[in-house]
C-alpha cells in the first residue's frame, strides 16, 4: 500500500521520502507546488493542501499511511484536525506524526499546544500511531552561522538546562523505519511515544565553547534573554511568529528541553549506528 507524506519538501520531510525510497516504499507527497517536488521518479505527487478537502481526499485515495507533519503556522491545528479527519473517513488506520518533545508540558507556545492536541485527536480517534517528539533541530542552526562565524556570538538563548538537539536526518530514519513497520503490520499495533534527542544535552556556553574550540577563537554565549533573538527574527518573519519562537526560547531556559533515561539509547538500537552529534555539524560548516 502507498504511503503519504506531508512537508514533503521541507527539511525533514525530503529525508523521510528519500528514506522511504531508499527501502522500497510506494510513496505519495501532498506538495502545494509540484514544480518544488524534486524527488524520484518513481514517487506520485499530488497537487493540493490540507485545508483543500477535495485535494486532500483525492491524495489520501489507495493510502493506507499517514506521515503528518504540519509547519508552523497560524492555522496549524486547522490543517492537523483536518488532515486526521478526512484519513480517517478515507480509511487510513495508520500514522506516524511529528510531534515535537513536552508538548503538553509548554502550554503557552502556540505550536507545543496545537501538536499536543493532535497527539490527544490520534489517541482518540483509535489511529494505530507513533508519535514522534523531537527536541531542537540541529540544523535550526543554519540560520544563525553567520553570526556565529562574523561576529563570534552564538545568538540563540538555549539556557543552562539543557537541550538534546537532534539532527533532522536522524528524525527522518526514524520516522521512515516507523512508517515501514506500521504499514507492514498484519494488525494494529498499540500506540507508542519515541523522544528523537542527539547524543548530548547542549547548553548555550557549552555550544559557544564547541564555536570557541573549532574556530580557535572566542565565541561568546549571547545569553538567556530572548529579546533581542524576537527583535532580530522579525526581520524575516511575521511578527506573531518571532514573538512564538521568543515564548519557546524562553522555555528553553527555564525547562531546557532534557531527555529522559534510556532515550538516546533507544534511536542507537533504531537506527543501529550513532546518533548525528552538534559538534560534528559545527565541524562541517567550519571546514
Amino acid at each position: 500500500m502507498t504511503i503519504l507524506v506531508t512537508g514533503a519538501t521541507g527539511r525533514v520531510g525530503r529525508h523521510v521520502v528519500n528514506q522511504l525510497v531508499k527501502r522500497g516504499a510506494k510513496v505519495r507527497v501532498l506538495v502545494r507546488d509540484p514544480s518544488k517536488a524534486d524527488f524520484p521518479a518513481d514517487v506520485a505527487v499530488a497537487q493540493g493542501d490540507m485545508l483543500d478537502i477535495d485535494s486532500l481526499r483525492s491524495a489520501f485515495s489507495g493510502v493506507r499511511t499517514l506521515f503528518l507533519l504540519n509547519a508552523v503556522a497560524a492555522d496549524e491545528f486547522t490543517q492537523a484536525l483536518i488532515t486526521l479527519n478526512v484519513a480517517r473517513e478515507s480509511g487510513v488506520e495508520r500514522v506516524v506524526y511529528l510531534s515535537v518533545m513536552h508538548a503538553e508540558r509548554s502550554v503557552n507556545v502556540p505550536h507545543f499546544a496545537v501538536k499536543s492536541g493532535a497527539e490527544r485527536m490520534i489517541e482518540q480517534m483509535g489511529f494505530n500511531a507513533t508519535i514522534l517528539r523531537p527536541a531542537y533541530f540541529i540544523d535550526n542552526d543554519l540560520t544563525i552561522k553567520d553570526v556565529i562565524l562574523n561576529h563570534g556570538v552564538y545568538p540563540m538563548p538555549i539556557g543552562s538546562k539543557g537541550v538534546a538537539m537532534v539532527d533532522t536526518r536522524d528524525i527522518a530514519e526514524v520516522a521512515a523505519i516507523e512508517l515501514l513497520r506500521r504499514d507492514q503490520a498484519p494488525g494494529k499495533l498499540p500506540v507508542d511515544v519515541i523522544n528523537l534527542v542527539g547524543p548530548d544535552t547542549l547548553t548555550g556556553p557549552g555550544l559557544a565553547s564547541i564555536w570557541s574550540e573549532l574556530l580557535g577563537r572566542p565565541v561568546a554565549y549571547g545569553g538567556d534573554d530572548p529579546s533581542q533573538f524576537e527583535q532580530n527574527l522579525t526581520n524575516f518573519l511575521p511578527k506573531w511568529m518571532a514573538y512564538e519562537m521568543r515564548l519557546m526560547a524562553e522555555r528553553f531556559v527555564s525547562d531546557g528541553m532534557v531527555p529522559e533515561a534510556g532515550d538516546a539509547a533507544r534511536l542507537v538500537s533504531i537506527l543501529g549506528r550513532p546518533l548525528h552529534s552538534y559538534r560534528d555539524f559545527a565541524a562541517g560548516l567550519v571546514a
